[in-house]
């Protein structure tokens, strides 16, 4: 009979077990030793883990240390991602190669015995919480608790969307597993509770969370504010749940992963430790609090597992050697044989071997904007909303791996895919490209991340209100330079009778507060198309896409400058028709850019030389030089307005400390949507009475 586990090492030798101790205590000791070199981390969870991570590597994992970024390897996530150096050891002690951003080959090792001893320190590629694209080997960014799990999740509907996509009977391309470390805070959190309900939903049978359940936490004990049964929770959620009485039992570990691919539902591993394992019981209150044991106490735990006290950053002979003949040797053959097949793939299905290379590149598809809707000048026109529905449609038929869907919001997002094959991601439907993430909106910004990092050009949606419980999520696809694409509508006091809750104020600010995230708030119908060019023309920026849910007008093109001017930013979209100078310039975003449009012509008729400027996204802006940025913004021109339904922070920098901001300074209001305006002076009289004393100001100033 064949053992459970085909991908399991060959039958052991007498010394393995040494061999198994001897790997344990030295990912133990590194950790202990780079956290007290640099005087900051935590050694506690890395020394309870090493045993269950050194068997997870060792033991059954599908990956082969050469090359990292192979695509059906499995993946492990480090949820905890306090103890980094757990994921620091053992990517040095397996020899995983160094991989650079895009790919390329960097002729070193992933993480050097130097870089361990560099933990924390500037320039470091072990930092404080594990970094994605900064070091090969890990595979997201983790740190904030939960987020790793939502990834994970994210991480394993793509392989499911994958497998359904590109594999052929005798063709199993994609069959690999999710593995997540996850501990006491994560189960805290409400994005892994959310991202676990769904996981459940969808039968993620390729997914498996180890929980640490070391029952302390930074406070004290667990029992202070956290005394659930996690066990029964993870099981009405409808996960196969399973137990490890002793971290510290390998031989237990080892058979519940080998149950855990048997499930038809995602595994969790509750494994039982005491944080520290091993060590004299002083270091519990370091090690649960984050801090270095002290040097006593380092020799004192080294002494208790055998080791020379005073030794730093030792690994002994035949480690090394163990590993490469453990998970080295498994994860080259089974990469090599995957190799193998895919050249016979290539063969057999060359068109499906062509868009696998597609994606995994990241490039678009040829031909993806053949079919992109035209919109004619419309003074009623519609919500940016609703033609961002008809383009992503448009984009989508064309561009298979293009999925996502709302936190139970798509018929008001516009994010349902209608054309004919689109169908619903499900339980038993894993290529469906629609997806529902109920009202999870923390676990969908997590999921999302995870398709990414799976490379799916994934997108969630919702009301700009609820970006708040995205917030990490949006952060961290920055952080990780992923093309996620964010989808917001009802974008403003626009909401009307919904109020102040449901009514953006400070959103759209914050959004643009975030480093390497592209926000984008299109005018009009026709600013959406060139939007959705931009965003799709992303490899490793994510976009946040702001849409109106009530109508806008469809500005007349052979009037005013053309849509493609949104790719820059900003842009001038309408100049005084004689040709002078202007004398004051308008900028507005979304909705308020045909306010400023309605004045422009008011303005115009009263002889006002005045410039219109669509500023769709800042970050665009100011990516440009400095002279086109000038020619946009002439510096001589210093009467300005600004309008735009949110947060007036920021909009000096672009019409100085002396221009006018008609924008937000309070919360909204519940009303109906004209009366609102009105109230909050978003009206073209408003723009036009603030014009006109921007050009008063001026004059007085000389």
């Amino acid at each position: 009979m064949e053992p459970m586990n085909k991908d399991a090492p060959a039958p052991r030798r007498p010394d393995d077990q040494r061999l198994d101790t001897l790997c344990i205590d030295t990912i133990r000791t590194l950790s202990m030793d780079a956290v007290q070199k640099a005087k900051s981390g935590h050694p506690g969870t890395p020394m309870a883990m090493a045993p269950v991570v050194y068997t997870l590597f060792q033991h059954t994992l599908r990956y082969d240390p050469a090359d990292p970024i192979w695509p059906n390897r499995d993946r492990f996530v480090l949820s905890v991602g306090h103890a980094s150096m757990l994921l620091y050891s053992i990517l040095h002690l397996t020899g995983v190669a160094g991989i650079g951003p895009d790919g390329e080959d960097m002729g070193k090792a992933a993480v050097t015995l130097d870089d361990i001893k560099q933990f924390r320190q500037l320039g470091s590629k072990s930092p404080g919480h594990p970094e994605y694209r900064l070091t090969a080997g890990v595979e997201t960014t983790t740190g904030p608790l939960g987020q790793g799990c939502g990834n994970s999740v994210g991480m394993a509907i793509a392989e499911r969307w994958l497998a359904e996509r590109f594999n052929r009977p005798g063709f199993p391309l994609f069959d690999h597993r999710v593995y997540t470390l996850c501990g006491d805070g994560d189960m805290m959190e409400g994005v892994a509770s959310e991202a676990a309900s769904l996981a459940g939903h969808l039968k993620l049978s390729n997914l498996c969370w180890i929980y640490d359940s070391n029952r302390i936490s930074i406070e004290g004990g667990t029992d202070l504010a956290f005394t659930e049964d996690v066990a029964a929770r993870f099981a009405a959620y409808g996960w196969t749940v399973m137990q490890v009485a002793d971290a510290n039992d390998t031989a237990a570990l080892a058979d519940a992963l080998d149950r855990s691919r048997q499930s038809d539902r995602p595994t969790m591993i509750v494994v039982h430790s005491h944080i520290g394992y091993g060590a004299p019981n002083k270091q519990d209150t370091a090690a649960a609090h984050g801090e270095p044991l002290g040097e006593d106490e380092v020799r004192l735990a080294k002494k208790s597992y055998g080791w020379p006290a005073d030794a730093q950053f030792l690994v002994p002979d035949g480690v090394y050697q163990h590993f490469a003949e453990g998970v080295g040797q498994r994860g080259r053959r089974l990469r090599e044989e995957w190799s193998a097949m895919l050249e016979r793939y290539r063969a057999a299905h060359p068109d499906l071997a062509a868009e696998l290379q597609r994606v995994l590149e990241r490039r678009p598809p040829p031909g993806w904007d053949a079919d992109l809707p035209s919109f004619p000048a419309d003074p009623k026109g519609l919500a940016t909303r609703d033609s961002s529905g008809k383009v992503l449609n448009a984009i989508a038929a064309r561009y298979p791996e293009l999925l996502g869907g709302s936190a139970d919001l798509a018929p008001s997002t516009k994010t349902r895919l209608t054309f004919n094959g689109a169908g619903d991601l499900g339980p038993d439907e894993p290529g469906g490209r629609n997806m529902h993430f109920g009202v999870r909106e923390h676990a969908m910004g997590a999921v999302v991340n995870g398709m990414s990092l799976s490379r799916l050009r994934a997108y969630g949606s919702g009301f700009l209100i609820f970006s708040d419980y995205m917030k990490p999520s949006l952060r961290l696809s920055a952080l990780m330079e992923l093309p996620a694409i964010w989808i917001f509508t009802h974008d403003s006091i626009g909401v009307g009778e919904d109020g102040p809750t449901h009514q953006p104020i400070e959103q759209l600010v914050g959004l643009r507060a975030i480093p390497g995230l592209t926000v984008l708030r299109p005018a009009d119908a026709q600013e959406v198309v060139a939007a959705w060019r931009v965003i799709l023309g992303l490899r490793h920026d994510p976009a946040c896409l702001v849409l109106t849910r009530q109508a806008v007008p469809t500005l007349d093109r052979s009037r005013y400058a053309s849509a493609d001017g949104l790719a820059r930013g900003a842009y001038v979209l309408a100049d005084p028709p004689d040709g002078r100078t202007p004398e004051v310039i308008l900028v507005g975003t979304g909705s308020e850019v045909s306010l400023c449009v309605s004045a422009f012509e008011t303005l115009t008729q009263d002889g006002v030389a005045a410039r219109v400027v669509s500023m769709p996204s800042w970050e665009l802006f100011e990516r440009q030089d400095e002279a086109y940025r000038e020619s946009v913004l002439p510096p001589a021109i210093t009467a300005r307005v600004s309008v735009e339904q949110g947060s007036v922070i920021g909009w000096d920098r672009y019409v100085g400390m002396t221009g006018a901001k008609i924008g937000m300074h309070t919360f909204g209001s519940s009303a109906p949507l004209k009366d609102l305006l009105t109230h909050f002076g978003f009206t073209a009289d408003a723009v036009v009475a603030a014009a006109r004393e921007q050009i008063a100001a001026k004059t007085r100033r000389g």
